[in-house]
This record gives structure tokens, sequence and C-alpha cells, in this order.
């Protein structure tokens, strides 16, 4: 399991059946410090999250182990949105704080 961004959604023409109703997401891992890294996947996403988001991504056997991925070619997929996480006892990341980039001029 990691922590990732949604960083874009992924659109294909054509998949097999059994992975029509599935949204694709592109998810950049970033480290415990909320730095982005240069691994990407492509998630299913089974709870609607955003662009921007950050998320916990299950991967291999794991993936395929909720109803809507069982018996499915699910390698990765969006298990939740997280809100808050810690390190050191230190907020690394709070969904809900403020943000500076997030000014508009």
């Amino acid at each position: 399991m990691f922590i990732g961004e949604v960083i874009g959604t992924v659109v294909t023409t054509r998949k097999t059946d059994n992975m029509q109703s599935l949204p694709l997401r592109l998810v950049r891992r970033l480290t415990t410090d909320n730095i982005p890294t240069a691994v990407y996947v492509v998630a299913v996403d089974v709870i609607g999250a955003d662009e921007g988001e950050r998320v916990l991504i299950a991967s291999g056997s794991s993936a395929r182990q909720t109803d809507l991925t069982d018996a499915r070619p699910v390698d990765a997929i969006i298990m939740a949105i997280v809100d808050h996480w810690q390190v050191d006892n230190q907020t690394v990341y709070s969904k809900f704080a403020f943000q500076p980039d997030e000014i508009s001029g």
C-alpha cells in the first residue's frame, strides 16, 4: 500500500467487458513527506477520487479483493481518500488545512 496523488484520468475507447464500468485514474506516488516521486500507476477508482486528492493505493492481489474488482484484471485500486497523515507526531498533510498556493489573485 502507498499514498499517491491523483493527477489525471485515463480514458480508453476499448477495454475488456468486465472492465467497462471501472474508471481509471493516473496516480503519482508520494513520499511520507508529501513530495511527488517519478513513480506512476494507473489505478481503478472505485470510490470517486478527484484530481489533486491524496489517496491510498492497494496493488497486486489485494487490488482484486473488493466486490467491484473480484475476478477482474486489476493490479492497482484507489481504496481510500486520505484526509490527514502524520510522521513523528508532525502533520505532513491535512486535506482541510489552508495551503498557501491556493491563494487566487
